[in-house]
């Protein structure tokens, strides 16, 4: 007969090893209990055996075999049939002992037997379970033989002999369908846990890899999962499994609290602004909340949603439209623009003219200039064509455009501050990044500081310190944006009221085309503040 499979697998299964567990248990007990009836024990319950000393030594025996089977299952054990075959062999000799040293088969000590018998069966293939029960019958009746031998045993005991190893025969058979159940039971829960064990490690591939960003919050505000994508928006140092989510971004957890209010029915209002900023300082996170299961509160699972990304793909077809605009008013301005610029460069040559006139025609000359490079920047930016970078030490180009600015807007330069650490260096199209700052100041002087002689415009620059890139912007004390615009207000043609709707617009756009992010927020304490954040240093510093 074949053997089975299951019986004779490399790794024992960790049925085999929970039985092997529980046997070892009942071989610690079995001399434990001997020897305690036979010194502690009251008349009824007491032992006497045949040979006092044969028994204790058995007993002592048996004990330190369990102790050294315990051990040895640290071992890396070949096949689950040499393991069974072991144990098997040394519960008969063992007990055979046992059952010597009290007087043989009539102790009523061979019994003993059966329970290391039907565990092993449990193990072994039908085969081996025969075996197995063969030499726990021979250990009995070799034991009797020697009994005999020593005077002590009558023809009775052969028979009790016979029928103990006939009952170990049964206990055999009996046990191999059941035996056999179990292994199959035990074989497909394997093949499920190693299903299961797969299924788990794809999941967690796959969410590790997913291009959104999905984290998993409990109901005590901790992050269970997060994968790699959201890590990144939240911060690799605070977001990880098991931290709080307040500490990872503590605007997340009062939108997650607003959400779980509204969820409820206890109250709470829509947050005017529902995103929050990145940890990077640059990307716009908007965040969308599903529950999981019926708790309340329970576990959250949150998705993360890049507004730059899905803005980049509505604005694609604004400036589409912006191309082709651009396209067919560029030639009607570049006319006029070029006539003025012709008309003020001959008024400068006259000689009969007075020096502020002359300073006149040079902002004239200039600004025709300034004109004829905004239509290359939008007929550039509706081509897609890429920005002509270039090393700019960000002091003394701020410092070059305050003075422009100042002389072209009749603006007093004390009232445009400039504030910085240190002299940066960045990488941006300078015609393009005077035309975004431009576009800001002049936000500023019309909506804020114009008509109030006390209020002024600051101009601040250096590194943001969760990421050291740099940054420039602009900030005021004005009025600030109305919140329930903060969101539209870089969209092409939205006006508040005032304007085309198309600076803010072309700022941010001129911005991502020279790998940098224009933002707003509410500078605190009443005004703006729009940050442009450059492109991360560490990506062009070895170029």
């Amino acid at each position: 007969m074949p053997a089975s499979p299951v019986a004779t697998a490399v790794t024992p299964s960790d049925l085999a090893w929970r039985v092997i567990g529980l046997l070892n248990i009942y071989r610690l007990l079995v001399p434990l209990v001997l020897l305690a009836m036979q010194f502690f024990a009251g008349p009824a319950w007491s032992l006497q055996p045949a040979h006092p000393g044969a028994f204790i030594g058995a007993c002592i025996a048996y004990f330190t075999a369990a102790v050294l089977l315990i051990i040895a299952r640290r071992l890396k054990w070949s096949s689950l049939r040499i393991i069974a075959l072991v144990n098997a062999c040394v519960d008969a000799l063992a007990i055979a002992l046992i059952v010597y040293g009290a007087g043989g088969v009539a102790s009523g000590l061979g019994i003993l037997l059966v329970l290391p018998v039907f565990a092993l069966s449990v193990l072994a293939d039908r085969r081996d379970a025969v075996l197995i029960a063969a030499v726990a019958a021979l250990a009995v009746l070799t034991q009797q033989v020697f009994v005999g031998l020593s005077g002590g045993s009558a023809t009775t005991d052969y028979v009790t002999a016979g029928l103990i190893g006939a009952a170990l025969f049964g206990t055999s058979l009996v046990t191999w369908p059941v035996a056999n159940r179990l292994r199959e039971t035990d074989a497909l829960v394997r093949r499920h846990e190693l299903d299961l064990a797969n299924l788990a490690q794809l999941s967690q591939y796959i969410v590790q890899h997913l291009r959104e960003s999905i984290l998993v919050i409990d109901a005590q505000d901790r992050i269970r999962l997060i994968n790699e994508s959201a890590a990144d928006i939240l911060g690799d140092e605070n977001a990880f499994p098991d931290a709080l989510i307040g500490e990872a971004s503590p605007r997340l957890t009062y939108l997650l609290e607003s959400w779980r209010q509204r969820t409820l029915g206890t109250g709470g209002a829509d947050p005017v602004d529902p995103t929050f900023v990145a940890a990077d300082g640059v990307r716009v996170i908007r965040p969308h909340f599903a529950a999981l299961g019926s708790s309340s509160p329970g576990p959250v699972l949150v998705f993360l949603e890049d507004t730059s990304i899905l803005a980049e793909k509505v604005q694609q077809s604004k400036l589409a439209s912006l191309g082709r605009l651009s396209a067919s008013i560029a030639h009607e301005i570049r006319n006029p623009v070029g006539a003025m610029s012709h008309a003020g460069q001959l008024l400068a040559e006259s000689p009969d003219l007075r020096d502020e006139d002359r300073r006149l025609t040079e902002i004239i000359r200039g600004n025709a200039t300034r004109v004829s490079a905004i239509i290359d920047n939008v007929q550039r930016l509706s081509r897609r064509e890429p920005a002509r970078i270039e090393r700019l030490q960000l002091q003394s180009w701020v410092e070059e455009f305050r003075r422009e600015f100042c002389d072209t807007m009749q603006f007093p330069p004390v009232r445009l501050a400039l504030s910085g650490s240190g002299d940066l260096e960045v990488r941006a199209d300078p015609d393009q990044l005077r035309q975004i700052l431009w576009n800001l100041c002049e936000n500023s002087l019309k909506h804020a500081v114009q008509g109030d002689p006390g209020r002024s415009i600051e101009i601040r620059y250096g590194r943001m310190p969760s990421n050291a890139r740099p940054y420039l912007e602009v900030a005021d004390r004005g009025a600030g944006v109305d919140p329930e615009f903060a969101e539209r207000i870089f969209e092409p043609f939205f006006s508040a009221g005032q304007g085309t709707g198309l600076g803010l617009f072309l700022a941010r756009e001129l911005a991502q085309a020279n790998g940098a992010t224009l933002l707003y927020e509410p500078r605190a304490g009443g005004g703006s503040v729009f940050r442009l954040a450059f492109a991360d240093r560490r990506r062009w510093e070895t170029s």
